[in-house]
């Protein structure tokens, strides 16, 4: 094409593009209420379905994310040019970034990013990747030692994925674990750990939003914690997957090319956190730094819920803020880390301050795929998702009693798939299950156990999920690939759940939990059976 007519095709562009701004902006200006056509319609549930389907297929998330973002806005503006700029910039980034929770929750990803830096400067992980090559000799012994220090770290989810990732990578790396197969193990030890834990950011989240007309909302969490299916089976899923010593989907794939040494399956990886650190580091400095993490991370949980005020520690637990809890414990154990480490001449002031913007380098891209996630989320928000699934649930209450716990679960894995948020399904689905229920009935406390399972399932499914990007971050693992090697995976035991709710509507509880115990693992030996006869 000649440089005259591409000239004459830009400027027709340019002139259509300035016409719609101008009629678009004569129609948002005629004064009547704006309401949205597609509001509370499936349309709600769209933009995020778009932009999961697009990371998927095209394995590159932020502008995935950003075609989620703008398909929502349009639908919002009902493609009102201008309106739907306006909704992405105001509505959707500022509106979601200004927010408090948001802001402390990316200031406690730039202080662990930089308590990591400064680990592994003075040698900590180093020394402790000798003492793991030294004591843990397989690689079912690695992945195990995930798993465990995952379920032993549940006081939070935001702190467990960075945490346990940023202890384990030496160890996996040395026994050729593939980083999409410690992102998984991280993700399914961060929000399942969390949903049965008492004393968790989670269990307050919850006991939050009940009515405590009939129970307290911490002893509603407490008395659901048996009929979580989808995280205690998760649990039973990675000890038989861990034991058999197979994988099944893209994560075969992944570690067959551990196994060859590339643990990111061809994806370019660029390793902010190099180890170069001191000689002499030693794995009490590891310890330590991450003990007066755990520490502090409680006291400034509690100290923010009241718990110096007066309350008891379960209430403050319960009343507590983590997007000012976490940051507040994180500062302070960061200081005195600073301190020791000095003190102990692992590492000096100045490079001590320069591990203050390396811990921010490494969180970039964690925050970058968290910003538009934030965002995806608010104009899925004004599309009125949850008043779309609010209207689902009447409807099917009136035909189904006893399936209701399984209708409940599905509803609560769609809704946490397609908007990324966890506390926001449960947010939504625990007043409606609370009301469609009697409070004496058996079925309510299945009921709440459907929806805070189907909740985590959803979020552990989502590519726009907070805990799935912080557990690619804290594997330092291609974001995509942990979403696509996670969901078979994810999605075998979201089955076998659903099973169990069904059976939990009809049948005492041991028989529920018992076949959900024998279905997981007979699921894995079909599937690895299939794999023989295949090859």
């Amino acid at each position: 094409m000649s440089r005259k007519k591409k000239l004459v095709i830009f400027f027709a562009v340019a002139v259509l593009v300035c016409a719609l701004f101008t009629v678009t902006a004569f129609a948002a200006d005629d004064g009547e209420e704006y309401t949205s056509n597609m509001y509370s319609t499936f349309w709600a549930l769209v933009p995020p379905i778009i932009a999961i389907v697009l990371a998927l297929i095209t394995k590159e998330v932020y502008s995935a994310l950003f075609v989620g973002i703008l398909v929502g806005a349009l639908f919002y503006s009902n493609f009102n040019v201008v309106r739907t700029l306006d909704t992405i910039i105001n509505d959707g980034f500022l509106g979601g970034l200004a927010d408090a929770w948001n802001i402390g929750i990316f200031m406690f990803l730039i202080l662990l990013g930089t308590m990591v830096a400064l680990i592994n400067k003075a040698g900590g992980s180093q020394a402790f990747g000798r003492w793991a090559e030294q004591n843990i000799k397989t690689k079912a012994g690695a992945l195990f030692a995930t798993f465990i220090l995952g379920i032993l770290i549940f006081i939070d989810d935001y702190f467990n994925c960075l945490t346990v990732g940023s202890v384990m990578r030496p160890v996996t790396d040395r026994h050729q674990i593939s980083r999409s197969k410690l992102a998984y193990i991280i993700d399914a030890t961060a929000a399942p750990v969390c949903m049965i834990a008492p004393i968790s950011s989670w269990a307050a989240a919850v006991s939050g939003m009940v009515d405590e007309a009939e129970y307290t909302g911490i002893e509603l969490f407490v008395r659901a914690i048996p009929y979580n299916f989808y995280s205690l089976l998760t649990f039973v899923f990675i000890i038989a997957l861990i034991l058999m010593k197979f994988d099944y989907g893209p994560m075969r794939k992944h570690e067959f090319n551990a196994k060859n040494g590339d643990l990111f399956s061809g994806e370019k990886h660029e390793d902010t956190e190099a180890l170069e650190g001191h000689p002499n580091g030693r794995v009490f400095d590891l310890l330590i730094p991450i003990i007066l993490l755990v520490v502090f991370c409680i006291i400034g949980m509690v100290y923010v819920g009241g718990y110096f005020s007066g309350e008891t520690f379960v209430d403050a637990f319960g009343a507590t803020d983590a997007s000012v809890g976490l940051p507040w414990g994180t500062l302070v154990a960061l200081i005195i880390t600073v301190i020791y480490l000095i003190c102990r001449k692992l590492i000096t002031f100045k490079e001590a301050m320069a591990c203050l913007p390396k811990g921010f380098i490494a969180m970039v891209p964690a925050l970058l795929i968290l910003s538009c996630a934030i965002a995806l989320k608010s104009v899925t928000g004004l599309l009125g998702a949850s008043e779309y699934v609010y209207g689902l649930m009447e409807s099917a209450s009136q035909s189904l009693v006893n399936m209701l716990p399984a209708v409940i679960f599905l509803v609560a894995c769609v809704l946490a798939f397609a908007t990324g948020t966890s506390w926001g399904t449960f947010g939504i689905l625990i007043p409606i299950v609370t009301a469609i229920f009697p409070a004496t009935s058996p079925l309510m406390i299945i009921g709440i156990s459907a929806c805070l399972a189907g909740a985590v399932c959803g979020d552990h499914c989502s590519p726009i999920s907070d805990t799935t990007i912080m557990s690619s971050a804290g594997a330092q693992c291609d974001h995509v690939n942990h979403v696509s090697t996670q969901l078979p995976y994810a999605i075998t035991v979201a089955a076998v759940s659903f099973v169990c709710f069904i059976i939990a509507g009809f049948a005492p509880y041991w028989i529920s939990i018992l076949a959900g115990i024998v279905l997981t693992v007979l699921v894995l030996f079909i599937i690895k059976a299939t794999q023989k006869a295949e090859d």
